[in-house]
């Protein structure tokens, strides 16, 4: 039994607390699972583009490759539902399983016929629906396995091997395919997937933490005992950091009515269940859906935050996207210039969880995400009018340092913010305006350099970041905001 798992009390009364999250080697299966995974999903979009490439015209490579959007965003809101309802556990691991099965099983097939459009775009609609359960419960998990203190901490791991993922994936990708097509591709693919699967399964989990304001059901922390593995071990959070399932919903019970920190009162915002404790929402997830959406709606600190989210991601995503290679276009800077420029924007952003993962915590959270990302939307306008190459990646460091540090901090303050049993809905908003919607400003961005420029382009972009971020600054319960000590 690993040191922080025990809950014998230490001399002076106390339990000792748990071990960093970067030496807990219950995070640290999950961090492995989490890579094994990430370089799985990058392995397959380039089995299935080049693929699609191979089959049909440019045009239709582009529908493959786009039509896997639509059920991921359409779906990802009832994904989180699911994943508050069976719990991200069980979730996760079901979804990972069948991600391996189906991607394993479609290696299979183009072993003996050739794909078609037709078959290629069925197979990308299955993977986003499927994405749409694995993301909300991926990033719902990490309060379950570490003490509230650490999830910054967490937030930088897996910001780290996020860009590893990103960096290893098409290499092996591009490998794949050239040592045995797309069939090599996909099973290289379901064979990470596969790989995942024993690290998630051996990942402990504590018990559903008592909600801040009593707005919890026995429901869920009955579905939470459902999810937990009987394996004799004592969870990796002390037990006073973290209760049990029974001690939660008895937490819940007393707690129930009183106004919790950054919330409503209860009574405004309780999750899907009755007074009995039955799961009343088992009929119609639409019920479960929208009570997330209002839990969001009334708390003090999650509605500013992902208002503020979503503004500076419709900012960044634009000119970090399609607008970096209209620049290097512009400039004259090749696709060597624009290569080092997405290095230096990669470099920044690792170093931001970096600092995460060593530090732990950022004092004055709230203050820090918003400042840092006004300051880096500075830097977003600097690369557009930047006069070569070295001064636009400098530039880009600085974006990729500073809003890598923002997003982590407003991801870290998302999970220390909801309460456990709306991790799920939570979760699946704020994924959903980043796959889902953001994305959208793709053909703005492009037709609006066209017409006037990527300097004023580029500035506008930047002045809607800083304007999001401004506005965050102007809520004294987001700019207040902490993470716990």
């Amino acid at each position: 039994m690993p040191p922080h798992a025990i809950s014998a009390p230490a001399e002076n009364g106390t339990t000792p607390p748990p071990p960093p999250a970067h030496r807990d080697g219950n995070v640290l299966r999950w961090l492995g699972a989490y890579t094994a995974s990430m370089i799985g999903s990058n392995v397959y979009f380039v089995a299935l583009a080049w693929a699609a490439a191979r089959t049909g015209s440019p045009g239709q490579a582009g529908l493959v490759l786009a039509v896997g959007s639509v059920p991921r965003a359409v779906l990802m809101l009832g994904g989180g539902v699911v994943a508050d309802r069976w719990g991200p556990r069980l979730v996760v691991i079901g979804s990972d399983a069948a991600r391996c099965v189906f991607i394993l099983g479609m290696a299979a097939v183009l072993m003996f016929i050739s794909p078609s459009v037709w078959l290629l775009a069925s197979v990308a609609l299955v993977f986003g629906a499927v994405d749409a359960l694995f993301l909300p419960a991926v990033g719902a998990l990490p309060p379950r396995i570490t003490a509230p203190g650490q999830l910054a901490r967490v937030q930088g791991m897996s910001g780290l091997a996020t860009r590893f993922a990103n960096v290893a994936g098409a290499p092996i990708g591009g490998l794949t395919v050239a040592i045995g097509g797309s069939a090599s591709a996909f099973t290289a693919a379901g064979v990470l997937f596969a790989v995942s699967l024993p690290l998630l399964l051996s990942v402990r989990i504590g018990g559903l933490p008592a909600a801040k304001s009593g707005t919890g059901t026995e429901a869920e922390a009955a579905a939470e005992e459902r999810e937990t593995p009987e394996t004799g071990e004592e969870s990796p959070v002390p037990h006073d950091a973290l209760p049990g399932p029974r001690a939660a919903a008895d937490a819940r019970r007393e707690g129930a009515g009183e106004a919790g920190a950054g919330t409503e009162p209860a009574a405004a915002a309780k999750p899907a269940g009755g007074p009995d404790g039955k799961d009343t929402a088992s009929p119609g997830a639409g019920r479960a859906l929208l009570d997330g959406l209002r839990y969001i709606r009334r708390h003090r600190v999650l509605a500013p935050l992902i208002l503020v989210s979503a503004i500076t991601q419709l900012g960044f995503v634009g000119p970090l996207n399609i607008g970096l290679v209209l620049v290097s276009e512009e400039h004259g800077w090749g696709a060597s210039g624009l290569g080092w420029i997405i290095a230096a924007f990669s470099a920044g952003a690792a170093g931001a969880s970096l600092l995460l993962t060593v530090r732990g915590r950022v004092p004055r959270a709230g203050f820090v995400m918003c400042a840092s990302t006004i300051v880096g939307s500075v830097a977003i306008a600097c690369i557009a009018y930047a006069p070569s190459v070295a001064l636009a990646a400098v530039a880009a460091v600085c974006v990729g340092l500073l809003a890598g540090l923002g997003g982590a901090l407003s991801g870290a303050l998302v999970q220390t913010q909801t309460e456990p049993g709306y991790l799920g809905r939570v979760t699946s908003v704020t994924t959903l305006f980043g796959l889902g919607i953001a994305p959208l400003v793709y053909p703005v961005m492009g037709l609006a350099i066209g017409a006037w420029g990527s300097g004023p382009v580029f500035v506008a972009s930047a002045a809607l970041c800083a304007a999001g971020t401004t506005l965050g600054l102007c809520v004294t319960s987001l700019r207040t905001a902490e993470l716990p000590a």
